[in-house]
């Protein structure tokens, strides 16, 4: 299995300040896992571009930290710069590298997203794949009129009303957060300084005005030349030879020619070999040509020592040891059916026939995920409970007083013992209206995942329910065990019916008979 990698490309609004940028480069390699690839730093944008990979879990952290850092040391009310932008962190992106799916760099924007809006009280939109509009997939929508038209408007215009954090702007600005394939950043200099020669010729290149598809650029004068800047964002539909030879091109028409181009970050192997293509004219060159392809490729398929592997759960489960067991299993299965539920919602976003039940999908799998979290932790709650009742068994009976001491303890446990199952049952009801949901509005093709996600999340709270019972025998006229006991009666009931109309459901859309 690959390793997971993921890539972020973070902008700053900040150039000028070496001493701020190294501040906030430090706090994205302070993370376990994080390696830094490029920094990028442009004294007339007054942007910095940082370049870092890792595992998933590491490049969201790493992204916040920094997030939180340039709100802390960048104030966009005293900044100025060519490139348009309207946050301290203008826009992060993450890319999916390897061993990762796009909706699962989806899942880290909207996650990102919410956690600033939240904790740091930035105003953050997504784009992109993550984009919760269709006019808020083009970064340029968003930052149109930039960081001081927006602080205007942000909270009287609904049409800019932010995804997550407030409908106010202080000097960190806003935050556009998103995932999306690789993107080349890609400039262009001329042999001139006017640069109205440069914005005749992006309008000619870039997709909104006629040009390439795939292609965004802008004319901008740096270091005293004038600048086609662009970004790429499909470079095999839109290969950058096309794209360099339409610049060279135009800029013949108005008496002028490329003086030199630069990449800004890093781009894909192939994106150069294209290039090469297109200018040697190696029709049947491919990229296992190259050295280094042919190299990487061994490396990552060679044979691998085994690691010694811990026991799974199913192997403590079914070792005979009294912890784990059936309140465990119970949270176990309701792990497995949340599993499934975000399976499906992952099945679900991003197919067009499914776009109007898209941000319900979104919210069903991060409630899943947030699900599926819980009942792990309740696998080893419900052991530690039972652990700790069987503590209780062996307290001392020699005296009246070790006698009462001892039945108050054992009756606090059982209670607490059955605690843990009564959450795993009222999870699992959760977890079963939420496949119920899936069975209903889901892609059709994962109906039957849907469905067994109910049937192993009902199964879950039966088993969990017997666990409850069983640890309050001779309890059940006492205040709280007969609320608990209710409280799962009700579960019960609810649950039944919810599986009744999941049976129906996947009768008349899936053409199940059950």
């Amino acid at each position: 299995m690959p390793v997971k990698l993921v890539e972020c490309i973070p902008n700053f609004s900040e150039a000028r300040q070496q001493s701020v940028i190294d501040v906030i480069v430090e706090e994205i390699r302070s993370v376990d896992g994080v390696r830094i690839l490029d920094q990028h730093s442009d004294m007339d944008h007054n942007r910095t571009v940082i370049t870092y990979i890792g595992p998933p879990e590491a490049v969201e952290e790493a992204a916040y930290l920094a997030i939180a850092k340039a709100s802390q040391l960048i104030d966009l009310d005293n900044h100025q710069g060519e490139h348009p932008r309207i946050g301290a962190t203008d826009v992060v992106p993450f890319v999916p590298i390897s061993g990762v799916k796009m909706v699962e760099c989806v899942e880290m924007a909207r996650r990102l997203g919410k956690r600033v809006g939240e904790s740091l009280k930035i105003p953050v939109y997504l784009y992109e794949e993550a984009a919760t509009r269709p006019e808020r997939v083009n970064l340029e929508n968003i930052r149109r009129g930039q960081y001081e038209t927006l602080k205007e408007i942000i909270a009287t215009d609904s049409s800019r009303e932010p995804d997550f954090g407030p409908k106010a702007l202080t000097g960190a600005g806003a935050t556009v957060i998103g995932a999306r394939q690789p993107l080349i950043a890609f400039n262009v200099y001329l042999t001139t300084d006017d640069v109205s020669i440069a914005n005749k010729i992006a309008r000619r290149v870039r997709n909104s005005s006629g040009g390439f598809h795939f292609v965004k650029a802008m004319g901008v004068l740096v270091e005293g030349r004038a600048q086609v800047s662009m970004n790429l964002t499909n470079y095999k539909r839109t290969p950058m030879a096309q794209v360099v030879e339409m610049v060279r091109r135009e800029a013949q028409r108005y008496g002028t020619a490329i003086h030199h181009s630069e990449i800004v970050g890093l781009l894909p192997n192939n994106a150069l070999i294209d290039a090469a293509q297109w200018y040697m004219q190696m029709d049947q060159f491919e990229n296992q040509q190259v050295l280094e392809t042919r190299l990487y490729e061994d490396l990552n398929t060679a044979e691998r020592p085994e690691s010694i592997k811990e026991s799974s759960f199913l192997d403590e489960l079914a070792s005979g040891a009294p912890a784990p067991g059936g309140g465990s299993a119970a949270a176990h299965s309701a792990a497995v059916a949340a599993a499934l539920v975000a399976m499906v919602g992952r099945l679900t976003v991003g197919k067009v026939k499914y776009a109007d039940v898209k941000e319900e999908m979104w919210q069903l799998i991060e409630r899943a995920e947030e699900l599926r979290k819980l009942m792990l932790e309740a696998v080893k709650k419900d052991a530690d409970a039972f652990e700790a009742f069987m503590k209780t068994k062996r307290l001392p009976k020699e005296t009246e007083e070790q006698k009462v001491s001892r039945i108050q303890a054992i009756s606090a446990a059982s209670i607490n013992a059955a605690a843990v199952p009564l959450e795993v049952a009222q999870n699992a009801l959760i977890i079963l209206e939420m496949a119920l949901q899936m069975a209903k509005k889901a892609n059709l093709n994962a109906i039957t995942d849907a469905g067994t996600s109910g049937a192993i999340a009902y199964a879950a709270l039966k088993g969990a329910a017997l666990n409850v019972r069983v640890n309050l025998l001779g309890l059940e006229k006492e205040a709280d065990p007969a609320r608990m006991l209710s409280e799962l009666k009700q579960c019960e009931h609810q649950a039944d019916k919810m599986t009744q109309q999941l049976h129906q459901v996947l009768t008349e859309r899936g053409g199940l008979h059950i």
